[in-house]
């Protein structure tokens, strides 16, 4: 059934003025989306900050093949070709022993490099290096044994230490993993919880309109023409309440942001908000209008009869 422009206007004044003429009623149904909301909107936060700290030390993952300072050219790349050829390694890069020292000057910066002065091409201790990277980084620790099982397969037994983090790297991709898969399954859950808490909410406050529904009935009026005022009313509900929401995340995650990032101590470096506020403003104020109009329309079904 079409509607003009005129009939449109008066339905959005009618649905801005019952959600102000309810009173407390609009502020449960405002306060259980914000409640709702705001803890969906932590989680949610933890899961991707959580994968942007397991993304950055997947990529980092790496083992290093320390070889004996007396392997010769033609043992190297034999031992390098072995280690290029298995399947679950993507690249293999030689790290002369001189460009090891570069790197390590390199890494401590201007001030700390004067530590290295006395080391150079003759008087170097660091040792010839094979840098690998896998396909998967939860295979580095199998991978690492792989490799250092080739000792057994040269006499000359070429490879001194191979070195990935062992321990913390293993503790991690536990962690990583457990929150990865039970993260989104808890993200979905609270989805589905806030959704039936606030449509309940907003069923008690029409309900307690019955008769107001009733009489329009009565005087004739269509179920198009009862049915948009609480259409609006819940969307501005919605409205409301996930705006109030996106607020308090943000105030909240910024100064979470300030304080861990001004602590080098702690070491940790949180996604910026304006990375992820767009996408998480979009998905808070979308879940809040589509919950109020959801549980609106569910409501008011039982009193129309539609």
């Amino acid at each position: 059934m079409g509607m003009n422009f005129k009939t449109f206007l008066r339905h959005m004044r009618e649905g801005f003025r019952n959600v102000f003429r309810n009173g407390w009623m609009s502020v449960a149904s405002i306060t259980s989306i914000v409640v709702s909301l705001f803890v969906l909107g932590v989680f949610i936060l933890l899961v991707l900050n959580v994968n942007a700290v397991a993304d950055k030390a997947d990529s980092q993952v790496q083992i290093n093949v320390h070889l004996t300072l007396n392997t010769d050219q033609k043992l190297r790349e034999a031992l390098q070709n072995e280690i290029g050829s298995m399947p679950e390694v993507s690249k293999i890069e030689f790290i002369s022993k001189e460009q090891g020292l570069q790197e390590f000057r390199d890494s401590l910066g201007e001030d700390a490099a004067e530590l290295l002065d006395g080391f150079d091409k003759d008087n170097n201790p660091l040792p010839d290096t094979l840098r690998v990277e896998v396909v998967q980084p939860t295979t580095v620790p199998f991978v690492a044994e792989k490799i250092l099982a080739l000792n057994e397969t040269h006499g000359e037994k070429p490879i001194y230490k191979v070195k990935y983090g062992k321990g913390s790297i293993e503790t991690l991709f536990k962690i990583t993993k457990a929150v990865r898969n039970i993260g989104f399954i808890f993200v979905a859950g609270l989805a589905l919880m806030s959704m039936f808490l606030i449509s309940n909410t907003i069923r008690v406050t029409i309900l307690a309109r019955r008769k107001e529904i009733g009489i329009m009935k009565l005087v004739g009026a269509t179920n198009y023409f009862i049915r948009w005022p609480f259409f609006i009313e819940g969307a501005l509900i919605g409205m409301i309440g996930s705006l109030i929401t996106v607020g308090a995340l943000y105030i909240g995650y910024s100064g979470l942001t300030a304080s861990v990032q001004g602590d080098p101590m702690l070491g940790l470096q949180l996604i910026a908000f304006k990375d992820i506020g767009l996408y998480l403003s979009g998905l808070m104020v979308g879940l809040g209008v589509t919950i109020g109009v959801w549980g609106s329309t569910v409501s008011i079904r039982k009193f129309l009869k539609v």
